[in-house]
């Protein structure tokens, strides 16, 4: 397990990341200021014999400044993430030409629905894939998530992806990956006894290969 991200694959990682380590850094600085005081507070006021306890009421400049530095601490991650919640998840957030794809999850497994020949769901000529996710690079891609059981957690750690799929709700998440190649699909909620097997691939393909790919799935089903 490590503090560091695996690299970032999607056009907003670079953005999350940048709001991740300055939130590493404060809390790692305030880890270290916390435990050294605590330290030096241990040692400095250690019984002694002979040495008395002296009661205090508090100290009001103390507390301000313990109550006002982290307010105004969150206040700002709050505005430096503001803009970037509403480019991922804000009511206009999915662009117009993003791909479509269907994402149902159930114990433990990710069903994968692309639409037909006719770009829509629901009209036949749709097909499925499981526990595979295969997606052009360079290319917004809007992912509708259902779950057919408990709640589960579609996690993509190198988009910086990660949206809960929710019992009864239809849910959608985008992302645009950058660059080719295969990368985990996790669920990151504890889904049931087989929670751990519950595991998938994200292939990100060169647009071409896609589309080749895509046709020939299209031509399997209209050939049925």
């Amino acid at each position: 397990m490590s503090w560091l991200l695996p690299p970032g694959v999607s056009t907003f990682a670079g953005d999350i990341d940048r709001i991740y380590y300055l939130i590493l850094w404060i809390t790692g600085v305030a880890f270290f200021i916390v435990e050294a005081g605590l330290i030096w507070f241990l040692i400095k006021y250690r019984a002694r014999p002979g040495r008395k306890a002296h009661y205090t009421l508090g100290n009001n400049v103390a507390e301000v400044v313990w109550t006002a530095v982290p307010a105004v601490v969150v206040i700002m991650i709050g505005v430096l993430s503001g803009g970037l919640w509403n480019q991922l998840r804000g009511r206009d957030a999915i662009p117009d030409d993003a791909i479509p794809v269907e994402v149902r999850a159930r114990q433990f497994e990710w069903n994968v629905t692309y639409p037909g020949s006719d770009g829509e769901f629901d009209t036949g000529d749709e097909f499925t894939t499981r526990n595979r996710l295969r997606i052009p690079v360079n290319t917004p891609v809007v992912v509708y998530l259902e779950s057919e059981d408990v709640i589960h957690s579609f996690f993509v750690p190198a988009f910086r992806v990660k949206q809960d799929v929710v019992p009864g709700m239809r849910i959608a998440v985008w992302f645009e990956a950058t660059v080719a190649g295969d990368y985990p699909l996790e669920c990151a909620e504890l889904c049931g006894n087989g929670h751990t097997t519950m595991g998938g691939t994200v292939s990100v393909l060169p647009q071409e290969e896609y589309r080749r790919w895509l046709t020939e799935q299209n031509q399997t089903i209209a050939a049925r």
